[in-house]
């Protein structure tokens, strides 16, 4: 199985990626509902034509995706999940984590526990959950 989130905005959803870029590397690649081509429909009137209609990271095999919320109905508050991220180690979970909770809120800051040299938990500027951890070293545990 492979999962993969797709996340939605209300409206700052291009703003967020090219954030996560910032933080995490890899290709962005962004739609909006000015490129659909004539034809295939139309954005929704609610909707300003460079609302973000498929945003895509993407880094090796992992992808993470999302979009402006098309209805104008969506708070801007995601609950019940949060995006998981692994580090290779304690260094780049921390550089991740801080990056993150730049504007954001920190729920468990990040330290050692016993199933991670570094986990930590946050919501980002977005309003995006995050856990944040570091992979336990080989045979470590």
């Amino acid at each position: 199985m492979d999962f993969r989130p797709y996340l939605a905005f209300a409206g700052n959803c291009r703003e967020a990626f090219t954030r996560y870029q910032q933080i995490f590397g890899g290709e962005l690649n962004v739609l909006t509902f000015a490129d659909m081509p004539d034809g295939e429909g139309q954005a929704p009137p609610s909707r300003p034509a460079d609302a973000v209609m498929h945003a895509a990271l993407t880094a090796g095999d992992a992808v993470l995706m999302g979009a402006d919320d098309p209805s104008g109905q969506f708070s801007g508050s995601v609950n019940g999940m949060c995006v998981n991220y692994a580090g290779a180690d304690a260094g780049d979970a921390k550089r991740v984590f801080d990056a993150l909770t730049e504007g954001g809120e920190v729920q468990m800051p990040i330290s050692e526990t016993f199933f991670s040299p570094a986990f930590g938990m946050c919501r980002d500027r977005f309003g995006i959950p995050w856990m944040v951890m570091a992979e336990m070293p080989a045979g470590a545990g």
